[in-house]
């Protein structure tokens, strides 16, 4: 039996779809935290491209790289959500440009985090290096790392596709779900492993990194608490991402558990897995920087008056020398 890994509306052959009245409110849910979401991300972009102080950061470079990717993949993953209970079924072709490219968004965003553990070890393990190891322009070169790594994990799966389908499957309409399209054995087997491979070096990477930014602020300074409380919402945030590679497994375990409440495992799991960690991103990691806040809070609250952050050149205080950890702010 097999199931989505992307959107949550689809069921299973044989199995019943949601009512009109569940149809609707699920989406309407659905749409309304998309909307929330990419407001809110929508809104750390604009304070990005507004002040330079931020464009020329490799540390903020990353974070509203990880902001776009999540509102791509929101915003496809909900066009997803809709079609598959307003249409149900669509052409291939605009079936595989929709999976290609919301798999390929899904899949970067535990890579970001990846990179910014990354960047944010040097930033206090190796802080003299620092300017010389995390430059703007190898940001970029990370960047693109990034979508080639996760374009990698999909693309196969289509020459796959097209080696062992029928010509007449490319002009049919299917369930617009990667199991469903990409349902060669092949693929399946190849899923599993790349989503193995890559939950274990996230994770290798994670807590190498985390574990010895841990240490170093234990031992440079006297705010532990507040270093501590921020590598434990990283490590919740990465958590609710890397939920992306179990979800078929752990789908699978619950309908094993409680077979009758299939359309309510999908729709929950849909919402754990594609929206909840979209929530965390800009809470985690814009909202709770101080220096980011500073100027998101007149966009994000449509605040005219700018009496009290005057935008001249985005100049920042003078602020007291900090010790080590504070190269790294408590946001990242």
């Amino acid at each position: 039996m097999n199931f989505s890994s992307i959107n949550g509306a689809l069921t299973a052959p044989g199995s019943k779809r949601s009512t009109f009245t569940a149809a609707v409110v699920k989406n309407l849910i659905v749409t309304a935290l998309c909307f929330c979401i990419n407001y809110i991300n929508g809104t750390l972009v604009h304070t990005f491209r507004k002040h330079q102080i931020f464009s020329s950061s490799p540390r903020y470079i990353l974070f509203i790289h990880l902001v776009i990717n999540d509102m791509m993949q929101l915003a496809l993953s909900t066009l997803l959500h809709v079609i598959s209970y307003a249409l149900h079924r669509i052409n291939v072709p605009f079936c595989l440009i929709l999976l290609i490219f919301t798999v390929t968004t899904t899949l970067n965003t535990p890579l970001n985090l990846a990179g910014m553990a990354v960047e944010c070890y040097i930033a206090v393990c190796v802080s003299l290096r620092h300017r010389q190891i995390c430059t703007v322009k190898k940001t970029y070169v990370l960047i693109g790392l990034i979508w080639v790594v996760g374009a990698l994990s999909i693309l196969p799966d289509l020459f796959i596709l097209l080696a062992t389908e029928p010509l007449q499957f490319f002009h049919s309409r299917v369930l617009c779900a990667r199991d469903y399209v990409f349902r060669s054995a092949y693929s399946l087997k190849k899923r599993d492993a790349s989503h193995i491979v890559c939950l274990a070096l996230v994770w290798l990477t994670l807590f190498y990194t985390y574990f010895r930014i841990l240490f170093a602020a234990k031992g440079a300074t006297a705010d532990f608490k507040k270093a501590r409380n921020t590598i434990l919402l990283h490590g919740f945030q990465l958590l609710l991402c890397m939920l992306t590679y179990v979800r078929p497994m752990f789908e699978q375990g619950l309908l094993y558990v409680m077979p009758k409440q299939h359309l309510a495992i999908r729709f929950a799991t849909y919402v754990i897995v594609q929206i909840l960690p979209r929530l965390v991103s800009p809470i985690v990691y814009g909202l709770r920087d101080p220096t980011f806040r500073r100027y998101v809070r007149r966009y994000l609250l449509c605040k005219v008056g700018t009496s009290s952050h005057p935008e001249n050149g985005d100049i920042m205080p003078t602020a007291k020398p900090q010790p080590q950890f504070s190269q790294c702010p408590a946001t990242f």
